[in-house]
Parts: structure tokens; C-alpha cells; sequence
């Protein structure tokens, strides 16, 4: 009976951590355009630009390349860098 109780909770937890990281994709067009929103808003140093643009080509070539969860990675760093 033990076996069974650990086994369902294995499965039900592989489930939620399986739909949890579903939800939290974002096509990659869209977080591009959540970053130039920001970058539109905000006022980064020189420096933060320049990582920022890195950031955002290495995000769109990944994005052209249909790898959105590497694409959304770089946008993340640069949102972060943002300050978002």
C-alpha cells in the first residue's frame, strides 16, 4: 500500500511540474514585445544597452529558430537587466 501512495504522489507531482512549466512559456514574439516595451520605457546606461541588445539579438535569432525556451531565456536576462 506504501508503494502505491509514493507511486501516485511521484506521478501526481511529475503532472503539476509538467503543466507548470507549460504555463510559464511565453511564445517568444511575445516576450520580445514585453522587452521593447520596457526597453521603450526605460532609461539603461550605455553599458546595460549594450548587453541589453546582445541579449535581445541572441533572443531573436534563437526565436527565428523556433527555440523559444532558449529565445525566452535571453529575453528574461535583458527584462531583468531592465529591472523587470
Amino acid at each position: 500500500m506504501k508503494n502505491l501512495i509514493l507511486a501516485v504522489s511521484v506521478l501526481a507531482a511529475g503532472i503539476y511540474a509538467a503543466n507548470t512549466a507549460r504555463a510559464a512559456s511565453v511564445p517568444c514574439e511575445e516576450l520580445l514585445k514585453q522587452l521593447r516595451a520596457a526597453e521603450a520605457a526605460a532609461k539603461p546606461s550605455d553599458a546595460d544597452k549594450a548587453k541589453i541588445s546582445d541579449l535581445e539579438a541572441k533572443g531573436i535569432e534563437r526565436c527565428n529558430a523556433d527555440d523559444d525556451k532558449r529565445a525566452d531565456e535571453f529575453f528574461n536576462q535583458a527584462l531583468k537587466i531592465l529591472g523587470k
